[in-house]
């Protein structure tokens, strides 16, 4: 894919569905394969599976989507596959996609679009531990309180292969944009990629620190009233941070830190 002027262009501080769709489609390219080099660096990554998703610009209802196979440091702005709300490919590429990989993402993606434009899932190891805990996520530390009251719990029922799991999943996700997949995973939405992926770093990390409290000793879980006045904190914190999008700023200094060692993602 050739895209000259797009790639002028920066990857925060930008709507790209304020630009014309082919360029809005290439500035949002390079931020998922981006984001997909970054759940590579810290290690989220379960060899090959697990999705990151986002929305093309434009009026048709078309995502996209890592090629099925690869390893999250082999993906690239021009390798990932464009696809419909089905998963079925929308333009030649040489690569497959995971079709069940997609039931879930499908599913957000068709609710509230505005809000899900992205959707991150991911089979982390501290992730898959919480969601397999009675009790989930704790509010046991700053960044958990980020996610009090505004995070959602799907049941498993198996690895996601059935269409009909998409309406539970919606009823229990709710209005909010961070779910833990039972026994299964984790799951983070936003408007663009660096608010989705700043929401999966906090939530990654708070199922981190509790398993590590938690194997250290007793837990000094917060009451209720203090650990809502925290995440209220946070989320103004954010707010404050970010003139034109939430996690902007996060996102920009990750992308100088892949910059530093390789580049081959923006091409």
């Amino acid at each position: 894919m050739d895209m000259p002027l797009a790639s002028e262009l920066p990857l925060t501080g930008i709507d790209v569905n304020s630009l014309p769709p082919a360029d809005g489609e290439w500035v949002l390219r390079r931020q998922l394969a981006a984001a997909y080099r970054l759940v590579d660096h810290f290690g989220w990554t379960e060899l090959i599976y697990g999705h990151l998703t986002a929305r093309v610009p434009g009026e048709a209802p078309h995502f996209l989507i890592n090629p099925y196979g690869l390893n999250y440091d082999e993906v690239t702005a021009s390798n990932l596959v464009k696809i419909d709300l089905d998963g079925n490919i929308v333009e030649p590429s040489p690569h497959p996609v995971n079709y069940a990989g997609f039931v879930i993402h499908s599913a957000v993606h068709m609710a509230h679009a505005d809000r899900h434009k992205v959707v991150m899932h991911t089979h982390t190891r501290a992730g898959m531990a919480v969601c397999a805990l009675k009790d989930g996520l704790l509010p046991v530390s700053m960044v958990s309180t980020a996610f009090h009251g505004k995070l959602s719990y799907h049941d498993y029922e198996g690895p996601s292969l059935d269409l009909d799991e998409r309406e539970r999943l919606l009823k229990n996700l709710g209005d909010n944009q961070a779910m833990m997949l039972r026994n299964h995973g984790l799951l983070t939405t936003g408007r663009s990629v660096p608010e989705a992926f700043l929401r999966l770093y906090r939530l990654e990390r708070a199922c981190q620190i509790q398993l590590d409290a938690a194997a250290a000793g007793t837990l000094n879980v917060m009451g209720d009233n203090l650990a809502a006045k925290s995440g209220a904190d946070m989320d103004r914190f954010s707010e404050m941070e970010s003139a034109v999008g939430i996690g902007d700023l996060e996102f920009a200094a990750l992308v100088r830190k892949l910059d530093k060692t390789d580049t081959s993602w923006r091409h």
